[in-house]
């Protein structure tokens, strides 16, 4: 994975896939201290303490069909590559904090990539779910939130091909504003 959208994908799709109903996507930019944060929260189904103790393993994976593992540990590498840390918490029935830091001036860090489209991508593929985005810039702040969006549609799905047009506008259009590019 190049960008660090496409890591942010694989990560909530895994949340997704342990029935997250909420998942929360922060993203802070602080050139002030040099650091590139993201931090993904959900409410799915969490992990023991023996699976969170394998899941830096590229060779260990939950899935049936594709055994292998490695969204998380190429995310921790990228991290570690870009002077960095990766911290994942997680509790059974509770949900997973998957927490990762980067140096942001490090050469070696990705871009950020299109978050425009790799919301739509989540929300399309995961009509059921809920996402919160929330992107810092320095001291501007962009949020999106689906709970929010659904209330004003009521009976049109947010996986409508208009409404995530709406979606990706508005999100390109708010890490604009806040001096955010992919």
């Amino acid at each position: 994975m190049q960008e660090l959208s496409m890591h942010i994908l694989d990560i909530v799709e895994n949340s997704t896939r342990a029935d997250a109903g909420l998942v929360e996507i922060r993203i802070t930019e602080d050139r002030t201290n040099d650091l590139l944060t993201i931090e993904i929260t959900d409410n799915g189904a969490g992990m023991d303490r023996e699976t969170l103790e394998k899941v830096l393993d590229p060779f260990y994976s939950t899935k049936k069909v594709r055994r292998i593992g490695l969204g998380i540990p190429l995310l921790a590498y990228a991290a570690q590559k870009a002077g960095g840390d990766f911290h994942i918490d997680s509790e059974r029935g509770v949900g997973t904090r998957v927490h990762v830091r980067f140096r942001h001036s490090h050469i070696d860090r990705q871009p950020i990539g299109n978050m425009a489209e790799t919301m739509v991508t989540l929300i399309a593929g995961n009509p059921a779910s809920d996402f919160i985005y929330n992107h810092v810039n320095d001291h501007r702040e962009f949020s999106v939130d689906t709970r929010e969006i659904r209330k004003e549609l009521e009976d049109v799905p947010v996986n409508h091909p208009e409404v995530l047009k709406f979606i990706k506008e508005t999100i390109e259009d708010g890490l604009k504003e806040i001096g955010v590019s992919d």
